[in-house]
């Protein structure tokens, strides 16, 4: 039987563009979402909930995970970018939480090296940005690694059905991000809105699931 490769090359060229673009933005400096403080959906959240174990996939610069460690809770953070986790430790480390909260570059579609349990599960704005295969392996491991009961809460940008994205991050629509986390786990509610950037605007929405 014949390989064809074609899917495959088109596949890696699409992350390696992805991962490059993030590297760019954090490199100039001043990307948007380094703020002091996590969006109000994660505060909220936090203050429901008793401190216990979080994942924080995208983690960036570490805000959420550097807040809910100021909370008490123990904390894994994961991002992609070098640059990214390098910052986020050295945030931690001044602020005197390097014992509750670690941070690791890799890919949050690949987190053997992580055992579970975890009782929240935190993702602003990177699920979107994957590719369909990434997002299925990060659906994955959150089955692995989420306990029963536990939390996730998902910010995600949208797009139309049918419809590509033009520039910009990758969307997806409402229906795949329900459809992926339809296997082992309950969604409590979704809040749809729209995200107003300095140079752009999109349909997003906010998800709060369980995990069965």
């Amino acid at each position: 039987m014949r390989l064809d490769t074609s899917c495959f090359i088109t596949l890696l060229m699409s992350e390696e563009i992805t991962f490059q673009r993030f590297v760019e933005r954090y490199q100039a400096g001043g990307v948007p979402w380094d703020d002091r403080l996590p969006p109000p959906e994660v505060v909220a959240l936090a203050a429901e909930l008793p401190p216990g174990r979080a994942l924080d996939l995208g983690c960036g610069f570490g805000r959420a995970a550097i807040y809910l460690a100021q909370l008490g809770w123990r904390v894994d953070g994961v991002d992609f970018v070098p640059q990214a986790v390098a910052e986020a430790q050295r945030r931690a480390t001044a602020v005197h939480l390097a014992d509750r909260v670690q941070f690791h570059a890799a890919s949050v579609a690949e987190l053997d090296f992580l055992t579970g349990v975890y009782d929240l599960a935190l993702d602003v704005g990177c699920f979107h940005a994957l590719s369909a295969a990434q997002q299925a392996g990060y659906a994955a491991q959150l089955r692995r690694l989420l306990r029963s009961g536990g939390h996730y809460l998902l910010y995600a940008r949208l797009q139309e059905v049918g419809r590509e994205q033009e520039d910009g991050p990758r969307g997806m629509e409402e229906t795949a991000v329900l459809t992926l986390f339809t296997d082992g786990f309950v969604l409590d509610r979704v809040e749809r809105g729209v995200t107003e950037m300095k140079d752009a605007t999109w349909a997003s929405a906010w998800f709060w699931l369980r995990r069965l």
